[in-house]
């Protein structure tokens, strides 16, 4: 189903299912082209008379658009926050969740036809976070949403949310920013590095036209084990797992290197790259990669404090007290900047990084109070 700004259909039936736009071509920031953007999105609930009540959740780096089950059975990534009677309350507004430009998700990216109707493959742009924002404004303009009553997202999509409030100010009126900081650090980037070349150096790889063959899963599978182990806390992997050998596999017994059974831990990072492999694509795991390496809201806006002086949102900062890839000190940096008096609400949870997902329920309240009311 492709939109057009007239033909949008936002009733019940379909909230929660997938839904396609065609938003024209666009030129990147990195100097790539192209020429026939599709976004894929999600809706719940219903856009009001005057667009005023339209919030965007954005999803995090291999998240999907599927934020609650609206008429579907599938359970949603933020079930806790979205949904009628939750914090945001889709019996009030009108909840929409866009896939990223370069995802796999019915997006445009790398496994997407390009022109000649072959795959783009190898030949997908370089993109950022600021040429996804631009694609998801247009989209914004064909569902009617001059400006969005809130934005928000955890991790990645904090630090999209973030972007849309600094590039389009006049069309966010509050911001929740959760788990990430301002600009991708060196470590980060550093991580992330890790994970694209573990799929890049997969021998199934082909430089990304792998497309009709065997797919870089050994890679992706890679990957997303580097990936977890930052999304969790030492203390939390130490909880579960500690030094247990897996069930029926002896660790320490082997004639050979190649031989040795394996760590609890090292099947429940194999068991997370497996689930990945099932559901996405490698190319666009680069993509989207890479395109948070480029998270710098400051990038040709002069200093932080400068940069987000564009904005005119108020502002909703969180951080998770054990995230060790995102430091809750990134959180209180960003907000020391804002302007006005920004406070770091916390989330207090042992898991880690994922705790944006997991625990999201505690900022509920506080959410509640700032933005839904």
């Amino acid at each position: 189903m492709t939109i057009t700004a007239t033909a949008l259909s936002t009733s019940e039936e379909q909230d929660g299912t997938v839904k396609y736009a065609s938003i024209g071509s666009l030129e990147l920031e990195a100097g790539g082209f192209l020429p026939d953007v599709v976004l894929s999105f999600e809706t719940w609930g219903q856009l009001n008379a005057d667009a005023s009540n339209a919030v965007l959740v954005q999803h995090a780096l291999t998240g999907s658009t599927h934020v609650a089950r609206g008429a579907t059975d599938e359970e949603g990534w933020w079930e806790q926050l979205v949904g009628p009677g939750a914090t945001i309350d889709t019996n009030r507004f009108f909840v929409v969740s866009i896939n990223i430009l370069g995802g796999c998700y019915g997006s445009t990216g790398p496994s997407s036809e390009a022109p000649d109707g072959r795959p783009w493959g190898s030949r997908f742009p370089l993109i950022t976070l600021r040429d996804s924002t631009l694609a998801e404004a247009r989209l914004a303009d064909a569902l009617g949403i001059d400006a969005w009553h809130a934005v928000l997202g955890g991790s990645m999509g904090g630090a999209r949310a973030l972007e849309w409030a600094v590039t389009f100010p006049e069309r966010v009126k509050r911001c929740a920013v959760i788990s990430v900081g301002a600009y991708s650090t060196a470590e980060q980037i550093a991580f992330a590095q890790s994970q694209t070349l573990a799929i890049r150096q997969d021998p199934h790889f082909n430089n990304g036209d792998y497309y009709g063959g065997p797919a870089p899963e050994n890679g992706l599978a890679l990957a997303r084990r580097i990936a977890h182990i930052t999304y969790r806390s030492a203390l939390e992997l130490d909880f579960r797992f500690g030094r247990e050998a897996q069930p029926q596999e002896k660790p320490l017994a082997a004639a050979v290197l190649g031989e040795r059974g394996r760590y609890q831990v090292e099947s429940y990072l194999d068991h997370q790259g497996t689930k990945l492999v099932r559901r996405f694509d490698a190319n666009s795991y680069i993509a989207i990669t890479e395109a948070l390496m480029s998270h710098d809201v400051t990038r040709g806006r002069g200093s932080l404090s400068e940069a987000l002086a564009r904005a005119s949102a108020e502002f909703f900062v969180a951080a998770v007290d054990s995230d060790r890839l995102y430091f809750p000190a990134q959180s209180r940096e960003l907000a020391e900047a804002l302007p006005g008096d920004v406070p770091v609400h916390v989330i207090q949870a042992p898991i880690g990084h994922d705790g944006f997902l997991t625990e999201i329920g505690q900022l509920s309240a506080q959410l509640r109070s700032a933005f839904f009311a």
